[in-house]
């Protein structure tokens, strides 16, 4: 299967989520290249589209593998792949000094992102948690792990493509997990899309614009 871009991937995996009849739903995308598929997830429900801020840790000598992610919230929570940190002797120092410096760029993105606006509830509702596709899942983990704090009445992953070993992994972390292209075959997420540039914050920020203009106001 094969996306022309993140808002067709976002279009057809909003329709199939239309089937299903969440109750109450919030789609929680993750920056930057989730928000473009939570964007039209969210005009296809009728629902919030807000962020989940959360970094991935790469290991020391290879940045785009995942030993694991930071995700922000009143507890900042590190949620580890202890395979890639057991496999390269990742140190505890290393990884303590990785997550402070990527809650300063969560603080960043927050304060760019969302400035002074109010945050949709997640107690009690559909929480969707939206990306543009999985590899490692440790980025995607950590963000459940936060939104599931929170007390949704169901949680929901919902991505375009993934390895269905990763979801998997996953199953235990989310309430119900929703791929359009599970693909055993799956080297990086790209490979499916067309079109996978690069996301820019402002685009992010034009985007959440663009989901709260569709929503009209947001009741707490």
């Amino acid at each position: 299967m094969m996306f022309a871009d993140r808002r067709d991937a976002g279009q057809r995996l909003g329709q199939h989520l239309q089937e299903l009849g969440l109750a109450d739903p919030l789609v929680l995308a993750l920056p930057r290249g989730g928000v473009a598929v939570g964007l039209e997830v969210a005009k296809a429900l009728g629902a919030p589209l807000d962020v989940v801020l959360v970094r991935k840790i790469g290991a020391p000598w290879h940045k785009e593998l995942a030993a694991g992610a930071v995700v922000d919230g009143d507890q900042p929570e590190l949620v580890l792949n202890n395979d890639v940190v057991r496999g390269y002797g990742i140190d505890e120092s290393y990884l303590e000094d990785e997550m402070a410096r990527q809650l300063e760029e969560i603080e960043r993105r927050r304060r760019l992102y969302l400035g002074g606006r109010q945050r949709p509830r997640i107690t009690g509702r559909t929480a969707i948690v939206v990306d543009d596709g999985i590899a490692t899942g440790a980025t995607v983990r950590a963000a459940l792990h936060a939104v599931r704090r929170a007390g949704p009445r169901e949680l929901v992953l919902a991505v375009p493509v993934a390895s269905p070993e990763v979801l998997d992994r996953l199953a235990a972390d989310a309430d119900r997990i929703v791929c359009l292209h599970p693909d055993p075959d799956l080297m990086a997420v790209g490979q499916y899309y067309r079109d996978f540039r690069q996301v820019e914050d402002e685009e992010v920020v034009a985007m959440l614009e663009e989901a709260a203009r569709h929503q009209g106001p947001e009741s707490a």
